[in-house]
């Protein structure tokens, strides 16, 4: 009965738009994935995932949350009630290629991945102490905004730069941005998606912020382009 009454409590308060406390699990094969960095990109909002995979985080209908680990594929999802089960988000993760070879199974249900020192050292480089003090206290709630510097975690998708061939704008906007992105927080018709990218990929500047590949960067730089985009449209009046 309690779950019903938070599932109908969750819906309501999604379907008004309002925004609220919400909470939910990221997982891998049914086990929890602790330290996963939960990212409302709306709103520009993270939180990090605690020792049961479990995290909570402020948002409403339509916002974007975006899911980051080291081991784990980049994920993202728009929130709409369909996404809820039993008033919880269940959030399933696939394990990088690359990290399959190091995978060791033991006899406890539980995944060990080797440890990366130069990406660990890194992280510590990019929080400051406050913040890791903080994480260690409370996990599962809001840590701060993208402009007190949560953007540099991204930088783990361009560790490998040097190393992979550069990404065309077009391709990585493709490959990361959804219809339902374009349709709901660009508010692009579905018709003129191909074209706003077209537009958006003249722009000189999205040769250089597709080299960061940060894909809020990215995000930040589509939203920009909207008003361009649509002050182009002709007068129907």
């Amino acid at each position: 009965m309690k779950i019903k009454i938070r599932y109908i409590f969750v819906l309501l308060s999604l379907q008004l738009g309002f925004s609220q406390n919400i909470k939910g699990r990221v997982t891998f094969n049914k086990y929890a994935i602790p330290k996963v960095e939960v990212i409302n990109a709306s709103t520009k909002t993270l939180t990090l995932t605690d020792a049961d995979g479990q995290f909570s985080i402020t948002a409403k209908t339509n916002d974007i949350l975006v899911f980051v680990s080291k081991q784990y594929q980049f994920k993202k999802l728009v929130l709409s009630p369909a996404v809820f089960t039993n008033g919880e988000l269940i959030v399933e993760m696939m394990l990088k290629a690359e990290e399959l070879k190091e995978v060791v199974i033991t006899n406890m249900p539980a995944i060990k991945l080797s440890t990366d020192l130069n990406y660990e050292n890194s992280k510590v480089s990019q929080y400051n102490i406050d913040r890791a003090a903080q994480a260690a206290k409370v996990t599962g709630v809001n840590m701060g905004t993208i402009e007190n510097g949560i953007t540099k975690t991204f930088r783990i998708f361009n560790r490998n730069a040097k190393e992979t061939p550069e990404t065309p704008f077009k391709d990585f906007v493709k490959l990361n941005c959804d219809q339902n992105y374009f349709e709901n927080a660009l508010h692009i018709k579905s018709e003129q998606i191909g074209l706003f990218i077209e537009f958006c990929d003249a722009d000189p500047r999205s040769k250089h912020i597709v080299k960061t590949q940060n894909i809020l960067t990215v995000m930040d730089f589509l939203f920009e382009k909207t008003n361009s985009f649509k002050k182009l449209e002709p007068n129907t009046n």
